[in-house]
């Protein structure tokens, strides 16, 4: 007996002995693990910078709010009071970003360095491997790159490395990842055949990195076959007579199919109205849009009639009280700290009024009974675009801040369709004031000095975006003069932009404006340069106020018809003067600035890529156009002049 009670005592310490051990390790575990905070502010330790950009992350304060995501730290995303993300842009860092330290925040997914001073090889990426979108365009980040650093990254989905230093061949690894759609590395060194594995991602951007060759750029990896084809291209132009022939009897045809057209529609009394970007008219929304619409939208559904949902009687109101509750439970996701909330439920009972219905979707005004008059924008073609990457676009959108954008102030995400929220502009769009009747217009009409300002104005708020966006190739992608509203002191402020990233892309191919530039037509992509030339387009629209004939079908037309008739035109000094639009007023001593700002037009119009200016000299040249002529003026067009003659 007493040898089986020791025999059990011995087991009995054992157990407790192993309790103990687990315990002990269980502690030491959880002391090794840092908290987010700690996580975070040991990983500010291994950069650099001057300032204190990170003077809101208190050791004392979570980083994020669990109830409405919003983050207590700045240059943080938070998702479901985690950290989501790292918006590290524009701060001046340098240093080390030290991946070993962030491998204990299990939530991060995105990360981003634009614009900052971080040199050296990149980063080992796959020690974070569920990161979705990596963002370290524009910083000094040279050398090649180790495909190894990629491996077993299934989960990235955008990488952008543009504007840095990188050498070497591209790493084929690029084009077999499961689910990298987005590729940018413009504008660094690399070299060699473009990979066969990329051409299903979307719209790789190969720009400036002049030592790669092969599909789908035009250059040949074959030194005989780039010969070759030179001297095809030589041989070729001896038919340039023509070619120019067959075009001149390509545009009198369809001069005459266009007047066709614009007949028959006056025959058929189809009033339609450009405002807000979108063509309108006072119809209701067709039998396809009421399939992609939801049953339980169908307040939405209302306002897009012109029906305020508001006007619903009680009974009615009371029979659908479940379709009610399911809308009510759907929140729109606020951008802007410094505005009233309201919510999905209060646009449903707004009254509302339809502006329109464009290749986007619908657009209708909406009175809030607490006052603020708001826009919002239905889009029927963002359906493949997923939730996280239309959420983390749409937080970009969010934090830019310009007189001359439309701000969005809040979203609404649903797979079959999304809402945007802008504030109302008390006016209406340049293409009224350029091409709507007087009625339409209010019997005014717009001036020299107005049309410079609008000018300025909108090559201002490109020029922000270009700054603010540098990873998309085309940072409007949509420009035109719908697109631009006017407000009542006559700023210029423009809407869809940047929104190009979560269109579909056949939608966008087809309809969006910026893909109606030459290059698309040669190469099949766009460019840096892209937005340049819809800006010039629109310049000459506004000089002239003739519609660029691009703009009245989906792109069957010569997409520079405005561009080559104002070349032809100015050929002829007979007729120079016929050239601007014979409403434009205030036009006393100010032809020599206002022929600067057409030829500046036409330069941003320069078919040849190569030659056609950037969106930062374009500015430049717009800014220095005064109202009025004076010597320093005329030698600034004479030097225009000179430029554009000897293209």
């Amino acid at each position: 007996m007493a040898s089986q009670k020791n025999y059990k005592n011995k087991n009995k310490n054992k157990h407790v002995l192993l309790l103990v051990i687990i315990m002990c390790s269980l502690a030491f575990v959880t002391e090794g693990k840092l908290s987010e905070p700690e996580v975070l502010l040991k990983f500010r330790q291994s950069l650099k910078f001057d300032g204190d950009p990170f003077s809101t992350w208190d050791i004392n304060v979570p980083p994020c709010i669990k109830e409405n995501n919003k983050p207590k730290w700045n240059n943080l995303f938070c998702e479901s009071g985690k950290v989501y993300g790292l918006n590290l842009e524009n701060l001046g860092l340098s240093g080390t970003i030290d991946l070993d330290i962030l491998k204990d925040l299990p939530n991060l997914r995105t990360i981003s360095v634009f614009k900052n001073k971080f040199e050296g090889s990149l980063p080992i990426l796959n020690k974070l491997p569920a990161l979705k979108t990596a963002y370290f365009s524009n910083n000094k980040f040279s050398g090649p790159i180790d495909q190894k650093i990629f491996e077993g990254m299934n989960s990235l989905k955008k990488l952008h490395l543009a504007n840095n230093e990188f050498t070497g061949q591209l790493p084929p690894i690029f084009g077999d990842m499961p689910n990298l759609r987005e590729l940018n590395i413009q504008n660094n060194k690399f070299e060699g055949p473009i990979p066969p594995s990329y051409s299903h991602l979307y719209f790789p951007a190969y720009d400036g990195n002049d030592g790669l060759c092969g599909p789908p750029l035009a250059k040949s990896c074959n030194k005989e076959d780039e010969q070759k084809k030179q001297e095809s291209s030589s041989s070729s132009s001896s038919s340039g007579w023509k070619i120019a022939l067959i075009v001149v009897i390509v545009v009198v045809v369809i001069g005459i199919v266009v007047f066709a057209l614009i007949n028959r529609r006056k025959k058929n009394h189809q009033q339609e109205v450009v405002l807000g970007g979108s063509s309108l008219s006072s119809s209701s929304p067709t039998s396809q849009d009421q399939k992609l619409i939801p049953q339980s939208h169908d307040h939405l559904n209302k306002m897009e009639q012109g029906q305020s949902s508001a006007a619903s009687t009680p009974d009615r109101a009371s029979n659908d009280g479940g379709k009610r509750a399911e809308v009510a439970g759907q929140k729109l996701l606020f951008l802007k700290d410094d505005i009233e909330k309201f919510d999905l439920p209060d646009l449903l009972k707004a009254s509302a009024e339809v502006l329109g219905s464009g290749v986007f979707g619908s657009t209708y005004k909406a009175a809030l009974s607490t006052g603020p008059v708001m826009v919002v924008k239905r889009f029927r073609h963002m359906n493949k675009v997923g939730k996280e990457d239309f959420h983390e676009h749409m937080r970009r959108l969010g934090r830019l801040s310009h007189k001359n954008l439309l701000p969005v102030i809040a979203f609404y995400y649903r797979k079959e369709e999304k809402l945007l929220v802008f504030e109302y502009v008390n006016n209406v769009s340049l293409a009224v004031y350029l091409h709507g009747n007087s009625k339409s217009r209010g019997n005014q009409s717009l001036d020299w000095p107005t049309r410079l300002k609008i000018v300025k104005g909108v090559s201002k708020g490109i020029l922000y975006l270009y700054n603010e966006l540098p990873s998309l190739t085309s940072p409007h992608g949509h420009l035109k003069s719908s697109n631009v509203l006017l407000t009542e002191n006559f700023e210029a402020v423009l809407t869809d932009y940047a929104l190009l990233p979560v269109v579909n892309a056949e939608h966008a191919h087809e309809h969006m404006i910026s893909y109606k530039a030459p290059e698309l037509k040669q190469s099949g992509k766009i460019n840096r340069k892209t937005d340049v030339w819809t800006l010039g387009m629109l310049i000459l629209e506004i000089l002239t106020g003739k519609f660029p004939s691009n703009l009245l079908g989906k792109g069957t037309q010569d997409s520079d018809d405005l561009a080559t008739w104002v070349n032809t035109t100015l050929g002829d000094e007979s007729s120079e003067k016929e050239v601007f639009d014979k409403e434009m007023k205030g036009t006393k001593d100010c032809e020599s600035e206002m022929m600067k700002l057409l030829k500046i037009g036409l330069s941003c119009c320069e078919v040849d890529v190569e030659k056609r200016w950037d969106i930062k000299e374009a500015v430049e040249r717009i800014d220095e156009v005064k109202e009025k002529g004076d010597f320093s003026s005329n030698v600034a067009t004479n030097e225009v002049d000179n430029m554009h003659t000897s293209r």
